[in-house]
């Protein structure tokens, strides 16, 4: 944190300007960010987001070196573990803190280089919650945490074209999020398992499963609800029935219009926002057989997309190749999958190989 709060202070200094005038760039306040440069408080990717946007240059460590870094440094739960210590609540904060950090860093790093790193905090977690002594709520929050961690490296997994280990990893996240008693998180981890099966295996069993995710998540907040939704609908157009993918999409918006300031949401649906959905609309339209509805929502969501989260860029060019493939307009396909195979060079992924390797056999 104390690296990033100072590489954001010198970019701010190198460009010659005041915290006042960042504060006005980047629309937080003088003393927030004053606390941020200042190793106070942890800086947010968005803020660092922020600072390179109004600066104009890249911040922060490459994230592919971060990924590594990790495989060689200790994590807390290490050190408690060795220290005998009972565990509180600020090594709580501290996990939950590094399942985030894993989380972001999967948007902009590959698979076989974030896997590692992931499984081997997910067996930290595992050993902290067996062997360490904590009281009943700080279990909880550690068994949370494993169970985030758990479904991190099964979609790590998953990505790497490794279905039987993502399967099982899903599955034992699943029994952690039940010993937490955190409903949500068990739909999730359910639903991730729902959407590997329909790419890969019976979509009959991937809807069954996303069904039930539904089902068992009580109390699930809107975009928890949207997100869990949006499996629904996948595994629906993957079975080819349209009425039950019309009706989950439908779901899936008005979920996603009851959000609100005032709803806490978890941290793992940080990434699901109107592109997103309307990107998953479009896939189901192409898996429906109206490729004509889904170039409209591909193309606007891909313009807004990070240039820096290159295996999903690559992923939603290569669905509007499809999409220009299956309604005869051979050269857009054939421009929109040079840009995928472009961006897929630089965060290889199996995931994207199969996407690739499908909509080169359209053309």
């Amino acid at each position: 944190m104390s690296e990033l709060s100072d590489a954001l202070r010198a970019a701010r200094e190198a460009a010659e300007l005041s915290l006042s005038r960042m504060s006005q760039l980047t629309h937080y306040s003088k003393p927030y960010l004053s606390l941020i440069e200042n190793g106070k408080r942890r800086p947010l990717p968005e803020v660092v987001t922020a600072y390179e946007q109004a600066l104009g240059v890249p911040i922060g460590s490459n994230p592919v070196r971060r990924a590594h870094e990790w495989l060689v440094s200790d994590s807390p739960a290490v050190a408690q573990r060795r220290s005998g210590r009972r565990v509180g609540e600020s090594l709580a904060d501290a996990l939950d803190a590094r399942v985030v950090e894993l989380r972001h860093l999967d948007d902009v790093v590959g698979s076989t280089d974030l896997l590692p790193a992931v499984r081997r905090e997910l067996a930290e977690a595992m050993a902290l919650v067996r062997d360490g002594s904590f009281t009943e709520p700080v279990g909880r929050r550690l068994l949370t945490a494993t169970g985030e961690l758990a479904q991190l490296a099964g979609w790590v997994a998953s990505d790497a074209g490794k279905y039987a280990d993502a399967q099982r990893l899903y599955l034992s996240g699943v029994d952690a999020a039940r010993e937490a008693a955190d409903d949500a998180l068990a739909a999730q981890l359910f639903s991730s398992l729902s959407y590997q099966v329909a790419n890969v295996a019976d979509p009959h069993d991937a809807l069954l499963l996303a069904r039930s995710a539904v089902r068992g998540s009580r109390g699930a907040t809107p975009v928890v609800r949207a997100l869990l939704l949006e499996r629904v609908a996948w595994a629906g157009a993957k079975t080819k029935d349209r009425d039950v993918t019309a009706r989950a999409l439908d779901a899936v918006d008005d979920a996603y219009e009851q959000r609100s300031s005032g709803t806490e949401e978890p941290e793992w649906v940080y990434w699901l926002n109107r592109a997103e959905i309307d990107v998953m609309a479009g896939r189901c339209m192409i898996e429906l057989g109206a490729p004509e509805k889904a170039e409209p929502l591909l193309s606007k969501a891909i313009a807004g997309y990070p240039e820096d989260h290159a295996r999903e860029v690559s992923l939603y060019l290569s669905w509007l190749a499809e999409s220009y493939a299956r309604t005869g307009a051979l050269d857009a396909a054939k421009a929109a999958l040079d840009r995928a195979r472009q961006y897929a060079a630089r965060m290889p992924s199996a995931r994207t190989g199969r996407r690739l390797t499908a909509v080169e056999n359209l053309m």
